[in-house]
């Protein structure tokens, strides 16, 4: 068996994602860095310099005046995932894109379109949209409810997967002696009628050479975890503690297991924010100052309504108990994350600014002290099965520096990382098989009439 090896991802949130609403006061950030596409690959090409296996380009439909400034103007992932492929080689690009608000067809073959493109590194974060707001953008009264929206994307990727398909893998013979371009007999309909969606097809696309983008999914809450461990190649998640980290491993992938898939063709990869000094004390003291300047308890405040769906707590006296009624405006938004928060509150009788003081103290990394700190954590978090790899947010570009530069060589020098890229694809990289794609020959296009 091949040695298990960490993996890596970067995620650039440009000047400010949630928690970071005046990270772009920076002068080493462009004010305009969530729009600027020299920015990013720049940052992506440090990335990949450093044998990263993927990029991650977050993403959400709808903002209020208390989204970060990120979330206020940023480029579409798709659009910006296909720039960063012809500036890039071998590093993975993956983007978000809801099953909620997108047609199979045209989401499905702008993936296949950017996994082409790239040669085999595209991969597709599979999200329901939490945010309840994003309904009034696309025409909807109102946001689907939990069940609905995880029955869809269920469905969702059955025709993804189903489009991916339609081409065998030698479909298109392109002889110019004999003057065929397609074996008719290896290109097939999809047909598909369900619940939720109608698709006929086939898709106006071949494969790529790692067969069909890499399906990543990021969600906590029961339907979210039966998702994953039902269609994910990998998962994004957040875990506190190494404690939290494997018990969400070992959930996760036991799920998988009973569903009859291997779990170790499934990569956990939570998202962590790391910083690093020349000792572990300057590392926690860059960390504390890099918080308090990040984020006011006023813009934490207005942020904090996010998982209520964009509820505004400033209504409330802060030294009153917890609002716990606000819970309610969170049922089709981030339910389990709002329930979470409320719980806590309620047990340890917060008030509203215990609350938000809680939630911002919770932000402090595991991963923070000297490079050789880090490492010895990260080590112990991979090797106690609580990750497969992390994602690492891409905050002030000087500790990011300091990440590669100095953490990155001593996990390499461990023998848990590599030393340089042994595959040219986002699978070969993470260690995932190439989907089969048997069909039975069957002629799908008629003669025109």
């Amino acid at each position: 068996m091949t040695k298990r090896q960490l993996k890596l991802g970067l995620v650039p949130t440009g000047v400010g994602g949630p928690g970071d609403s005046n990270r772009w006061l920076d002068p080493s950030i462009p004010a305009d860095a969530s729009v600027n596409i020299d920015w990013y690959i720049d940052a992506v090409r440090k990335a990949e310099a450093a044998k990263f296996d993927l990029v991650f380009i977050v993403d959400s439909q709808f903002i209020t005046k208390d989204s970060p400034p990120h979330y206020l103007n940023r480029l579409e992932p798709l659009t910006l995932l296909s720039a960063l492929a012809v500036a890039t080689s071998r590093i993975g690009l993956v983007g978000t894109a809801t099953t909620s608000y997108n047609d199979p067809f045209n989401l499905v073959r702008r993936f296949a379109s950017l996994d082409l493109i790239s040669k085999g590194r595209a991969g597709w974060n599979v999200v329901t949209s939490g945010d309840a707001g994003t309904a009034g953008n696309y025409g909807k009264e109102e946001h689907y409810d939990y069940d609905t929206r995880y029955a869809r994307a269920t469905e969702y990727l059955e025709v993804a997967r189903g489009l991916w398909r339609s081409y065998e893998d030698d479909a298109l013979p392109r002889n110019r002696e004999t003057g065929q371009f397609l074996d008719e007999t290896k290109l097939h309909a999809l047909n598909h009628k369900g619940r939720f969606f109608s698709v006929v097809g086939p898709l106006n696309i071949q494969r790529s050479p790692q067969g069909e983008p890499v399906i990543f999914q990021a969600g906590d809450s029961d339907q979210g975890r039966d998702l994953g461990a039902t269609i994910a190649d990998g998962i994004f998640t957040h875990s506190a503690t190494i404690e939290q980290g494997q018990a969400f491993y070992q959930d996760v992938k036991g799920r998988a297991a009973r569903l009859g898939r291997d779990p170790n063709e499934i990569v956990i990869m939570p998202g962590v924010v790391v910083f690093v000094g020349d000792s572990d004390e300057e590392a926690r003291d860059i960390e504390r100052r890099t918080r308090e300047h990040d984020q006011s308890f006023e813009q934490a405040l207005g942020e904090f309504g996010r998982s209520f769906g964009w509820h505004d707590f400033r209504q409330y006296d802060l030294d009153a108990p917890f609002p716990t009624g606000a819970l309610e405006h969170a049922k089709n938004s981030f339910y389990t994350n709002a329930k979470k928060v409320t719980d806590l509150a309620v047990a340890r009788r917060f008030t509203l600014r215990q609350t938000v003081e809680h939630i911002r103290g919770q932000r402090r990394t595991p991963f923070g002290g000297t490079a050789e700190t880090v490492a010895n954590e990260i080590v112990r978090w991979f090797e106690g099965r609580a990750l497969d790899g992390l994602n690492i947010h891409l905050g002030h570009p000087d500790q990011f520096d300091r990440f590669t530069g100095e953490v990155v060589p001593i996990l390499q020098e461990r023998g848990v990382f590599r030393r340089d890229y042994e595959h040219s694809t986002l699978r070969g990289h993470l260690g995932l098989p190439i989907p089969t794609n048997r069909r039975e020959p069957a002629p799908v296009l008629e003669a025109a009439e």
